[in-house]
């Protein structure tokens, strides 16, 4: 009989089961981890590499510069220099109250700017950058740097600004660039648009040349800390600059006119009456752009949206005035056309009763017997009043019409086009729902009333009066097509020109702007433009002089004109807004075309001006500053002075660099 297990047997037994059973267990468990090691390892590995490499490394898009904008003889009107900026990053940003303190340190931001920046992350998408300062210090610059650890979603970097080296004599040209907005990545998609440093037009030609100066993005790969702090730059892939555009104007021309108007609040426009090339179109006072591609400040802002001459407006494109005198070449050819005998006289005692009103003419003596030649040389309000009622307004806007007035040129790479008033009968009924009366005539033949225009279409109606041909504007540079006729009788316009020319070398309202050159003449046409009515009681008392008045009760001064007399090439029109009379207006054309055949002696005509004036653009830009900073109230007074100061180092940059 077999003895019963022992306790002892029956516990071996019992653990060598419970061993197996957990040895098998174990090596079940590290099958599974090694299969799946394995899997990791070898299926996957290319996967979790990629993602290593990820978080070890770093990539991201360089901005592209921009293609250069460059005149009629390749000399740079707009390029791009190498700048260190600072950016914030929304979606990285974790305090930003504490890290905009600690940039407000660093980089001496005022209390406006950290305000500004508030508001502009407060507009952002999440991915879009803000920009904090372009063009810092190096020392700031690696201040920010050293600091990175503690600045989640700060991006310093080293890229290209754009750079304006006439600086405001471009401004309302050239217009500026800036960082994209909201709205415009919203509208596109396109992801460039939200590169730290990005630049896109944002106003005249750079806006609306933006996609052929726009180039293509390089791309940088880094090693990063866990931090995000750059260890070494692995790979570099450089930008593609964008295309450079060549443009129809003369640079040296630009900046001459754009000076030359000084003190003055107005537009010059030159054009080659030949090609249509536009060779300048200044309008000041303007903004310096190159304070809007780094961030205007809020200080800047200020002063220039105050400032009732309206630097912030274009007022070659956007201004529209009474044509005023400069109507009257128009006018004329219209009684030419309608068959009126130039040899016919009127006479011109000052005044004269038309449909039960009284209109006077600019000289309160009268001209006496006048026919056409004289009545365009000496401005006789009377002779038109007296013709215009005899053909009609009809043929006089169809005139207009025919030189440029009241049109938009297509064609032209600009994004706006105000295109005034040329007043008719349909126009009034359809505008105003009442008839066309006999005084909304007499004010339309000598560029009053509804007429209006502005100072590119004046350019244009004495570029088309010179030429004789349908001239049309250009600002590209590029193969010229041959303009149109006008289908004006030559005869015709051989009369209005010696009308022109008289008015400068004969005995004609603009005596003084005869060019100093021996075999060279220049043939125009005065025009004052009321903007205030006078009354009869007034008249009767005696009409209060231009200085009288309040700057914008002044009457606008203009003048249209065109050289040499006997090859007619270059055409300009100025309009100077309450100037007070055409006087404040033909200095600035006849010196403008001066430059174009005497460049030594325009110069120094205007250094002579400008010494007067208190220096050039930049000076007193900078002395406006400092003049609107004093006016501050007295709490802000000290930090407007800092910033007037801090202008005035960048303009004064801005004027050497343009040397």
């Amino acid at each position: 009989m077999a003895k019963p297990p022992t306790n002892k047997r029956i516990l071996e037994q019992q653990f060598s089961r419970r061993a197996t059973i957990l040895g098998a267990v174990q090596l079940g468990l590290g099958g599974v981890l090694a299969g799946r090691l394995a899997w990791l390892a070898i299926a996957e590995n290319q996967k979790w590499q990629l993602l290593s490499e990820s978080n070890r490394l770093q990539l991201s898009l360089i901005p592209p510069r921009r293609g250069l904008l460059l005149d009629r003889t390749g000399v740079p009107l707009a390029s791009n220099k190498s700048v260190f900026m600072i950016d914030l990053l929304p979606d990285r940003l974790e305090d930003a109250d504490g890290v905009l303190k600690q940039l407000a340190e660093l980089l001496g931001l005022s209390a406006d700017e950290t305000d500004r920046l508030r508001s502009d992350l407060a507009q952002a998408l999440d991915h879009q950058p803000v920009r904090v300062a372009s063009d810092v210090e190096w020392d700031q610059y690696a201040a920010v740097n050293v600091r990175l650890p503690d600045l989640p979603g700060v991006s310093p970097m080293r890229g290209f600004s754009r750079h304006y080296p006439a600086g405001a004599a471009t401004a309302h040209l050239l217009g500026y660039v800036g960082a994209p907005s909201r709205e415009e990545y919203e509208k596109t998609g396109d992801p460039l648009l939200m590169v730290p440093g990005m630049q896109v037009g944002k106003d005249m030609l750079e806006k609306t040349l933006d996609e052929h100066l726009t180039g293509k993005p390089g791309a940088r790969r880094a090693e990063v800390t866990a931090t995000g702090k750059v260890v070494r730059e692995l790979e570099v892939r450089s930008d593609t600059i964008g295309k450079s555009v060549q443009l129809t104007i003369d640079g040296g021309l630009q900046t001459y006119a754009s000076r030359r108007l000084g003190t003055q609040s107005g537009s010059v426009v030159v054009l080659d009456a030949v090609t249509g090339g536009v060779l300048a179109m200044a309008s000041m006072p303007a903004y310096d752009p190159n304070s809007f591609s780094d961030g205007i400040s809020q200080f800047e802002w200020d002063m220039l949206s105050q400032d009732e001459r309206v630097p912030l407006r274009n007022k070659t494109l956007q201004g529209l005035y009474p044509p005023g005198s400069t109507i009257k070449p128009i006018t004329a050819l219209a009684l030419l056309n309608e068959n009126i005998d130039p040899d016919e006289t009127v006479l011109c005692t000052g005044r004269i009763n038309i449909a039960g009103g009284t209109f006077h003419c600019w000289r309160r003596s009268g001209h006496g017997v006048v026919d056409m030649n004289r009545a365009i040389a000496e401005s006789c309000d009377i002779y038109f009043y007296v013709m215009g009622i005899r053909v009609g307004i009809q043929p006089i806007a169809d005139m207009a019409r025919r030189f440029g007035l009241g049109e938009r040129f297509s064609g032209l790479p600009v994004p706006y086009q105000y295109y005034g008033t040329v007043p008719d009968p349909a126009w009034k009924r359809r505008r105003y729902n009442e008839p066309w009366e006999a005084y909304d005539t007499v004010n339309a033949t000598i560029g009053q009333g509804y007429l209006l225009a502005n100072p590119l279409q004046l350019a244009v109606m004495t570029a088309r009066l010179a030429a004789g041909e349908k001239t049309h504007p250009k600002l590209l540079a590029a193969k010229v097509a041959p303009a149109a006729p006008l289908g004006i009788d030559p005869r015709m316009l051989a009369i209005v020109r010696q009308g022109m020319e008289d008015v400068v070398n004969g005995r004609g309202t603009a005596t003084r702007a005869r060019l100093p050159l021996a075999n060279i003449k220049l043939a125009g046409k005065t025009g004052t433009a009321q903007v205030r009515r006078i009354t009869m009681a007034e008249r009767r008392r005696g009409v209060r002089s231009n200085a009288s008045l309040p700057w914008k009760l002044r009457d606008h001064g203009l003048f249209i004109g065109y050289a040499p007399t006997d090859r007619p090439r270059y055409a300009v029109a100025v309009v100077i807004e309450h100037g007070g009379g055409s006087g404040a207006a033909y200095p600035i054309a006849s010196d403008t075309l001066l430059y174009l055949f005497d460049k030594r002696q325009a110069m120094k005509r205007l250094a002579s001006l400008e010494n007067g004036w208190g220096g050039g653009i930049e000076e007193r830009m900078a002395r406006e500053a400092a003049e609107f900073a004093d006016r501050a109230p007295g709490g802000r007074r000290s930090r407007q002075r800092g910033f007037a100061a801090n202008l005035s180092q960048r303009l004064r940059y801005s004027r050497l660099s343009s040397r």
